[in-house]
């Protein structure tokens, strides 16, 4: 039997900020694979080290030392231009906050990828009104973010991020701004993305009830992984905050 490689692989990744004269280290040593269409969710208290570890998957920042291969490529021998070209193609991005742009209605702001792509103004249209039909918007193309509620501008954030169809979609709290019932609707678009098209969707997230949507939970504390065995006792205690 064929076995097929992870989509990511982090191996030994540390890294350090430096406050003064005094260097505090985020992570450590850290080593784990991510299997083409997993959802995993990355917890842990905050300080922790989880969106640190999300923004080096993602090539946003660069690890002290260690690897980091998406699909095969080694993310971190790429100079910075290659990285930002690399960022363009391979992953989608989910924020907290949506990062929508006011002045933009939704397809205009799910359109933003795509102007670093080839693509003609056509083809960016119908690729913008496929994405916003997957979330669920396809009768708000023409809305701006200040018209939408909290919920649909997440969703307008999710077309964008899925729009040039990425290798890996990076979400950072995708539900910490949303009332509980908009949060499991964004959760379940999420958990839908990943069964029906098979996205590899790395989340980090404090909501336990977030974390329930994914297959796979890292637990990360003081920047470290601990091992598999620790995690339902991790997942617990994060149940009672």
């Amino acid at each position: 039997m064929e076995v097929t490689p992870p989509i990511v692989e982090i191996i030994d990744i540390s890294k350090s900020y430096r406050r003064g004269s005094q260097v505090v280290p985020v992570l450590k040593n850290i080593t784990f694979f991510i299997p083409q269409g997993e959802f995993i969710a990355l917890m842990g208290p905050s300080g922790s080290g989880k969106t640190t570890l999300l923004n080096i998957i993602a090539g946003i920042d660069r690890p002290d030392n260690g690897t980091i291969k998406v699909a095969g490529l080694d993310i971190t021998a790429l100079s910075e231009s290659e990285l930002a070209d690399w960022r363009a193609e391979h992953v989608g991005f989910v924020f907290q906050f949506y990062n929508l742009i006011p002045v933009l209605n939704a397809l205009e702001n799910v359109e933003l990828p795509l102007l670093l792509t080839g693509l003609s103004k056509k083809q960016r249209r119908e690729h913008c009104e496929v994405a916003l039909r997957v979330v669920g918007l396809a009768d708000r193309m023409d809305h701006y973010p200040g018209e939408l509620s909290g919920g649909q501008q997440q969703r307008v954030a999710i077309a964008r991020a899925i729009v040039t169809d990425p290798t890996i979609i990076v979400a950072d709290e995708p539900t910490g701004d949303l009332d509980r019932k908009s949060a499991e609707e964004i959760m379940e678009l999420l958990e839908r993305l990943n069964l029906e098209s098979g996205k590899t969707i790395i989340m980090v997230t404090h909501d336990p009830r977030a974390a329930k949507k994914a297959r796979t939970i890292k637990y990360l504390d003081k920047g470290v992984l601990n091992n598999d065995v620790l995690i339902e006792a991790a997942y617990k205690e994060c149940l009672k905050t």
